[in-house]
């Protein structure tokens, strides 16, 4: 049996790239899977649809299905969860990677951009995290996963990119910031009746299909890169094992518990923590 056999998972953000990743690893350990973007996506797109991301899934013997809706809106999204549970039954674990940002300069951004941003990188994951706890307590178990960002933090010097991109992230890594510190509040809480709550950012730039630039980027400097796998086997440790109020990196907590680094269909193993991108393998 896998790791989440049985369970059910709801993804938002996972018509492409980490959210899309993290839902196929889940899917291998056995988990019913429902992804979420703000749409479906036409038939014959290339990449970047939910529908593909269910095909793939499926594809693979899994089992999937999807939901579309725009979490930026608070009416779109206030019953979202309920009808997450329509696909599987009750939603066991939830991973809440969509996110939103302007890249403004803090001393110009708008109250509309901040808005826009402290929304759907704080609220939304909240709001969707307190439509999934009544069920998850009354099963006396349950896992939610808030996604991060290392831009809660402000970059050391000298800035390892352009001064410029150090400082139109700020806004967006506030809300992320926010979203860090409400994750362990929360945690600390709902620990008692066997729900746990973390956080995890990237350690590196993350290399997903159609990322040409993070391709580039890790040509020049292999360290600034990391495997999507490397969110996905971070992420089904913190959605498996029994962590309260976890604000960690995708290597760190791989690296914490050992775990070896596997393919997205759960079988061949890839490396460990330290494994680097590989920038030739053609694009998942």
């Amino acid at each position: 049996m896998g790791e989440l056999e049985g369970k059910v998972a709801f993804i938002t953000g996972a018509s492409r790239g980490i959210g899309r990743g993290i839902a196929q690893r889940f899917s291998a350990e056995g988990a019913q899977v429902v992804v979420n973007a703000s749409r479906m996506g036409a038939h014959g797109d290339l990449e970047g649809t939910l529908e593909q991301t269910v095909s793939m899934i499926q594809a693979a013997g899994g089992k999937a299905a999807a939901v579309a809706c725009d979490l930026s809106s608070v009416e779109a999204r206030a019953d979202l969860i309920e009808r997450a549970s329509e696909a599987f039954g009750p939603v066991d674990i939830l991973v809440n990677n969509a996110a939103g940002s302007t890249m403004t300069l803090p001393s110009v951004a708008t109250s509309e951009e901040r808005s826009f941003m402290f929304d759907m990188n704080v609220n939304a994951p909240i709001d969707l995290a307190q439509q999934a706890m009544p069920a998850m307590k009354e099963r006396g178990a349950g896992w939610i996963l808030n996604i991060s960002s290392a831009t809660a933090f402000q970059p050391q010097l000298p800035y390892r990119d352009s001064k410029l991109a150090a400082w139109v992230i700020g806004p967006y890594g506030a809300s992320k910031a926010a979203l860090n510190r409400y994750t362990e509040a929360l945690a600390h809480e709902v620990a008692e009746h066997g729900i746990y709550v973390n956080a995890m950012a990237p350690t590196s730039i993350v290399l997903t299909q159609g990322a040409d630039y993070v391709r580039d980027i890790a040509r020049k400097h292999p360290d600034w890169a990391e495997p999507v796998e490397m969110m996905a086997e971070g992420a089904l440790e913190l959605c498996s094992g029994q962590h309260v109020g976890r604000v960690t990196y995708s290597r760190d907590i791989v690296h914490a518990v050992n775990r070896p680094l596997k393919a997205l269909d759960g079988v061949e193993v890839i490396g460990d923590a330290f494994t680097l991108a590989d920038v030739e393998a053609p694009p998942r």
